[in-house]
């Protein structure tokens, strides 16, 4: 087997589209395209008692930005599904624009802002390493609101999931409080070396989403085909993840979540993605699958391959 040469970090590459991807992602939302290019936006306020930014409609934690944001893996697993779900999308997309283009004259729901509000208020409690209470939750966001505290958590949750890559997990059943934790049992906290610690969970979760269905190793520009339709593109901070190709090329594979390579003997050189043995200790493959199967609103065995590697991976973990 060749030898890999591992890329030097300052190393300039170009990225290109292919043709053809199995695995895509679609991350919708106009407002949080508008503040990843934005340099003055904070995610967590001075006060969550002052009037927020981020509770404005066109902001990246705005309500219509928490409804409309999710990710989405769209996988091919016949021609025919992919017609389907090609026309599906044009339907989607066309209808997605003009509720889009329709909420600015609609009514605000009033539960909207209090969403914006309780997810500024986790991500604060999570930088601040402390844990989460129901009745502070309560009292400090939802206030008036607190009979309509099950939906306002549940839209929080779901953001936090999609958006962050975190559960909002119950950690103490007597106290009620709660502890963001990384999913799939990942371990990398940005906290112990980032002055921001926001969770960036969601980004990595995508990559080695993206190296598994792929047949566990990704070209760099499938890696960029996925993340540019995120609105992350190599060289342009986003306001979650900051630099991404930094993110990726860089500190994951400090972390040893992933491995970045140059392809032996490759003409013009190209790079691929693998995952890291970090990755390889933490993740178990069917929890992947079934979070990628989740988000996508399909089902694991959709994806024969993948899912008999997930079973041999399983067993081996319980071997082990």
């Amino acid at each position: 087997m060749s030898q890999r040469q591992e890329i030097p970090h300052d190393s300039q590459e170009q990225y290109a589209h292919s043709d053809t991807q199995d695995l895509y992602a679609t991350w919708v939302s106009e407002e949080m395209e508008e503040s990843s290019s934005s340099s003055s936006y904070t995610l967590v306020p001075d006060s969550l008692e002052e009037p927020l930014a981020a509770g404005t409609p066109n902001s990246p934690l705005s309500p219509q930005s928490a409804c409309s944001t999710s990710t989405v893996f769209s996988f091919k697993s016949s021609s025919k599904s992919n017609e389907s779900s090609g026309s599906q999308e044009k339907e989607d997309s066309s209808g997605s624009s003009k509720s889009l283009s329709e909420t600015e004259s609609l009514p605000e729901d009033p539960l909207d802002e209090k969403v914006t509000l309780l997810v500024q208020f986790l991500l604060h409690k999570y930088q601040m390493f402390q844990l989460i209470t129901k009745a502070d939750m309560i009292d400090v966001v939802i206030k008036e609101y607190r009979d309509d505290f099950p939906e306002i958590f549940r839209r929080a949750y779901e953001y936090m999931e999609l958006v962050f890559g975190v559960d909002v997990k119950e950690v103490d059943l007597t106290s009620h409080s709660y502890a963001l934790i990384n999913k799939l049992g990942l371990t990398y906290d940005p906290r112990l070396s980032s002055d921001e610690g926001v969770p960036k969970t969601s980004l990595l979760i995508m990559v080695l989403g993206v190296i598994f269905m792929k047949g566990n190793s990704a070209t760099e520009e499938d890696i960029w085909e996925v993340l540019n339709t995120m609105n992350l593109h190599p060289g342009t901070n986003h306001f979650v993840f900051g630099e991404p190709r930094k993110l990726i090329t860089q500190d994951l594979v400090k972390e040893k979540y992933l491995q970045y390579y140059q392809v032996p003997n490759s003409d013009p050189p190209c790079y691929e993605f693998l995952w890291g043995p970090r990755a390889h200790a933490e993740v178990s493959k069917m929890k992947l699958l079934e979070f990628l199967a989740k988000v996508n609103g399909s089902d694991p065995i959709d994806f024969p391959s993948q899912y008999e590697e997930a079973l041999r991976d399983e067993e081996e973990r319980a071997q082990a």
